[in-house]
């Protein structure tokens, strides 16, 4: 999972959280939050979804210059929780 990744103010496009690594043998993923800092909009409609291992949400918005944190809240079928957090870094392409 990339901690950094460049995005066009104008885009609406699809991220993952890859959790392939992080998740211990047998454990997979049960529920999946994504948050970002005002100015960048996680959608709501596709919603964030997730597979035994990744987790795809859709980010919209942000002012060219700029940098948002988007953070990733993750609970495993096995009661474990953790976080990860990317930095969105809005640029012209």
């Amino acid at each position: 999972m990339p901690r950094s990744f460049d995005k066009d103010p104008d885009a609406i496009l699809d991220y993952e959280f890859d959790w392939s690594k992080e998740l211990r043998d047998g454990d997979t993923l049960a529920e999946a939050t994504v948050t970002a800092s005002a100015g960048l909009t996680v959608a709501t409609d596709p919603p964030v979804t997730w597979t035994t291992t990744a987790v795809t949400y859709w980010l919209s918005g942000g002012v060219v210059g700029q940098s948002y944190p988007v953070t990733c809240h993750i609970v495993t079928a096995a009661g474990r929780e953790d976080d990860r957090t990317a930095t969105v870094t809005i640029r012209e392409k």
